[in-house]
């Protein structure tokens, strides 16, 4: 089957920090480019941040910049998406997407080319 599975998700408090993570099944991520997504209630979904395939371009939302910070190891397979500072503006659903063949700015500009799809983590950020 081919998957990816996001983890790492739960209850944080303001200021707060957690670290998703978004690992693979079925195939290996070193030739997609790798994004972190989420929807929040009441909002369309967003590009938080996405990863070339070697790791060496990344791109965040104006919202994250400064807080958050993607990593990727693709020796075990495994995008990480480090979140600090939280606020409760980042509340949402996080899903993690994989697509081949893409320029990470564009990839978190639009996901309509999107190959994989993980199921999401919800991360909820109150006090």
């Amino acid at each position: 089957q081919l998957q990816l599975v996001e983890s790492g998700g739960g209850l944080v408090q303001p200021g707060g920090s957690l670290r998703l993570s978004c690992a693979a099944s079925g195939f290996t991520l070193d030739n997609y480019a790798i994004g972190w997504f989420r929807q929040a209630p009441g909002k369309e979904r967003e590009g938080v941040s996405c990863i070339s395939r070697s790791g060496g371009s990344t791109t965040y939302a104006d919202s994250v910049k400064g807080r958050f910070t993607i990593s990727r190891d693709n020796a075990k397979n495994t995008v990480y998406l480090q979140m600090n500072s939280l606020k409760p503006e980042d509340t949402a659903v996080y899903y993690c997407a994989a697509q081949y063949r893409v320029l990470v700015v564009a990839m978190c500009a639009g996901s309509n080319g999107v190959d994989y799809w993980g199921k999401g983590t919800l991360v909820t950020v109150s006090s």
